[in-house]
């Protein structure tokens, strides 16, 4: 599908938070841009550019560069969602190349409310459970070129 036209307003401390993730050597080096940051934090749009730093040797963005994009987002995510009474780690990934990348590529990540209601509901303190969520790299025109299925290990803490 095409980009959301209306994605939810930034905040203050959220432009900060965007600013900030963009300056990380760690993911300044992947090539990619954090684009916009809900308030709330239950919304995130990357943007993967084609250029020197992110094509590889025949023409199209690199798959590091793809996988590095969307790697730390959904963490991210739902660590500032949930708050302190929660460990949130990465447990694995399965990431589909689909097309290769010619042009910016972007993904948006949601995270709807009833997600973390349910992890808050169901989580007794030193109870974890694995949640598992899907993102697409997709062009202007929405054509996807690569998806990814993360896994999510969450712990609420006793």
């Amino acid at each position: 599908r095409p980009l959301r036209d209306d994605p939810p307003a930034e905040s203050r401390r959220s432009r900060l938070w965007r600013h900030g993730f963009n300056l990380l050597p760690a993911y300044r080096g992947t090539g990619a841009r954090v684009d916009h940051i809900a308030a709330d934090w239950r919304y995130v749009r990357i943007r993967l550019p084609l250029n020197w730093r992110t094509r590889n040797a025949v023409g199209t963005i690199f798959g590091g560069s793809v996988y590095g994009a969307i790697d730390p987002v959904y963490m991210m995510m739902l660590r500032r969602v949930l708050g302190d009474g929660f460990t949130v780690w990465d447990k694995s990934a399965a990431l589909e190349f689909i097309e290769p990348g010619r042009d910016t590529l972007y993904a948006e990540f949601e995270l709807p409310r009833s997600e973390t209601e349910a992890i808050r509901e169901t989580l007794d303190p030193g109870e974890s459970t694995d949640r598992e969520y899907l993102v697409s790299l997709v062009d202007e025109s929405g054509t996807v070129h690569a998806a990814c299925e993360k896994t999510l290990y969450v712990r609420r803490d006793g």
